[in-house]
């Protein structure tokens, strides 16, 4: 078996994959951050077509490879989310068709490029995160181009680009060789020991081309299914990890106490505690100083500390503007007509007061002191009238029953005629009312970035609950609290592009009595909505407007249906009302608080 190793700083060039030979092929799929977005790399060979699309509940983006079979490794997604993406499944969907799924939080709007031997897709993200390849497990952060690699005895694939490193760069071809050998050539270059493992073996086929050195060392290690850790002064050891974990239950443990300046020691033990070796490593909280206490193996402590460090940093604060404006619109018009027919002595309903015969009494009309007519002292009481009858209007007994009545009428018209020996009254009455109610409120709070902010403008009232299942005669009763006002929840992230990206909740309700015994009912108005928006830039959040139309109509049949003079025979009420919501989010990002407060 042929087995050569060549190694140099520079100075050989690989062929492009699109330029081999054979069918179409999907080689790896990988994740890669980048600023302010998510790239997704579907590296390819040979020639092949692209088709994608997006489906809904969940939310997927679909990329289908036309012409290509699946030749990537079997490596299943981590399900960490990255840039909003949850998950990635790919596999052979036909036998000329490789489809590949992303799963993601929501849709949004993404790019698709087509080159030779890659197909790139790119959404909008604020979140940082590792890389992951189907290839090789990502230890770094992405660059901007990929560059192939291939793992031993098999087909070149491309691995994830990485951060670019400071150390010096290689370009190499190996050719089934020897890990021991592959191990003594990057030793050479980086100057460091390199101690393999007993009973190490394997054989490596790579081409790489203008890597950092440490960067194609950690990618072949994968590939082997390997490991290596540093033990200073720059002796590397490489194991498998089985003997690495070994290694690490025997290795000394040391603590460390780390004072935190702006975050919260406890806040911080969750996510440190994910990263120290396990079954050994621990982290606690001290919260009187603001400390955390790390406890790990010697060849990690400096690890975790610098993880810490890059947690430990000063947060943006975010000062939020919100204008809500609440206009309430009542127009209210009422026209009714009722009739008064009768005689002194004689009539049908009691609308005009009217003298009681029976109380008649002798009275002085010229003033001498004898009396000198009769004339009624009082007037019929309309209760022990046996028989009203009325033409039309509020209280039409016997022929209608219009019973309603226009409260504090803004105009009252009477017209009286004689028919015979009758008096014939009218009695118009008409309105036409509007109430505008305008409530605008303009609450400004300042929060930490990621912290929610809350402000409450109104009041917290009691309410009685009853409990109908208590054994005692009487029911228990308890009270709770509801509070109702106009309320603003902002949870604000500033993103990597300085955008802010906020969870806005804002509410405004009232209590009021209930009409029937069932105690009180609240009237909100609210919206939650999640936007994006510039710093400085002002957002409409929600605009919703009600109206209700309310008809009423009584009076005698028939005749109050008449067109146009239909209004003489009964009574009409029409009343609109309408409800607006305007809710206006301005937020600004104040970096230097101290500074904010002194400019004002």
């Amino acid at each position: 078996m042929k087995r050569s190793l060549m190694l140099a700083l520079a100075g050989l060039v690989l062929l492009a994959p699109s330029a081999l030979a054979g069918p179409g092929e999907v080689t790896a799929v990988s994740v890669l951050p980048g600023p302010g977005r998510v790239h997704v790399i579907i590296d390819i060979r040979g020639s092949v077509s692209v088709q994608d699309f997006t489906l809904q509940n969940p939310a997927r983006l679909v990329i289908d490879v036309l012409g290509a079979r699946l030749n990537a490794h079997g490596v299943m997604y981590d399900g960490q989310n990255r840039g909003g993406i949850q998950n990635i499944r790919y596999a052979q969907f036909r036998p000329d068709v490789v489809r590949i799924v992303l799963e993601l939080e929501s849709l949004k709007d993404y790019e698709l490029e087509y080159a030779d031997d890659a197909v790139r897709i790119t959404l909008g993200s604020d979140r940082s995160f590792t890389a992951w390849s189907s290839s090789a497990p990502a230890q770094y952060a992405a660059p901007e181009e990929p560059e192939v690699f291939a793992p031993a005895r098999g087909n070149p694939v491309v691995v994830p680009p990485v951060l670019q490193s400071q150390q010096a760069t290689v370009t190499a071809s190996f050719d089934s060789a020897t890990i021991a050998d592959v191990m003594a050539g990057f030793a050479e270059l980086s100057g460091k020991s390199i101690v393999l493992g007993k009973d190490i073996e394997g054989y490596v086929t790579a081409n790489i081309r203008n890597q950092p050195w440490d960067v194609a060392f950690q990618v072949i290690l994968e590939a082997q299914g390997l490991d290596a850790v540093e033990d200073p002064p720059g002796i590397i050891r490489v194991d498998s990890r089985a003997a690495l974990l070994a290694r690490d239950s025997t290795e000394p443990l040391e603590t460390r106490i780390i004072p935190i300046n702006y975050a919260r020691a406890a806040s911080l033990v969750e996510v440190v505690s994910s990263i120290v070796t396990q079954g050994r490593g621990r982290v606690m909280a001290d919260t009187g100083t603001n400390t955390l206490i790390i406890t790990d193996i010697r060849s990690r402590i400096g690890d975790d500390l610098e993880f810490v460090a890059q947690l430990d940093v000063p947060t943006p604060q975010v000062s939020i503007q919100a204008k809500l404006i609440f206009v309430n619109r009542t127009d209210v018009e009422e026209l009714g007509v009722k009739y008064d027919i009768g005689s002194p002595t004689q009539f049908f309903n009691t609308l005009v007061a009217r003298p009681d015969p029976r109380t008649s009494q002798p009275v002085d009309t010229d003033g001498d002191g004898v009396p000198d007519a009769v004339a009624p002292t009082d007037f019929f009481d309309p209760v022990e009238v046996p028989s009203v009858v009325d033409l039309g209007g509020n209280t039409l007994s016997l022929l209608a029953n219009a019973e309603a009545t226009i409260i504090a009428p803004a105009l009252d018209l009477i017209f009286s005629t004689a028919l015979g020996n009758f008096s014939v009254t009218a009695f118009v009455s008409a309105l036409q009312r509007v109430e505008l109610a305008d409530l605008q409120a303009e609450p400004l709070l300042s929060t930490a970035d990621n912290t929610e902010a809350y402000i409450l403008v109104g009041e917290r009232t009691p309410v009685r609950v009853l409990d109908p299942s208590a054994q005692s005669e009487a029911a228990l009763a308890t009270v709770d609290y509801v509070e109702t006002g106009i309320k603003l929840r902002v949870t604000p992230h500033v993103t990597n592009n300085r955008q802010i990206l906020m969870q806005v909740h804002a509410e405004n309700s009232s209590i009021q009595a209930a009409p029937s015994d069932i105690g009180f009912t609240f009237q909100t108005q609210e919206a939650q909505v999640q936007l994006m928006v510039e710093d400085g830039q002002t957002a409409v959040i929600a605009g919703l407007t009600v109206t209700a139309v309310t008809v009423s109509k009584s009076g005698i049949p028939f005749l109050v249906d008449l067109p146009i003079i239909g209004g003489l025979f009964g009574f009409t009420q029409r009343s609109e009302t309408r409800r607006d919501l305007l809710i206006l989010v301005t937020p600004h990002i104040i970096d230097n608080p101290a500074a904010a407060e002194e400019a004002q």
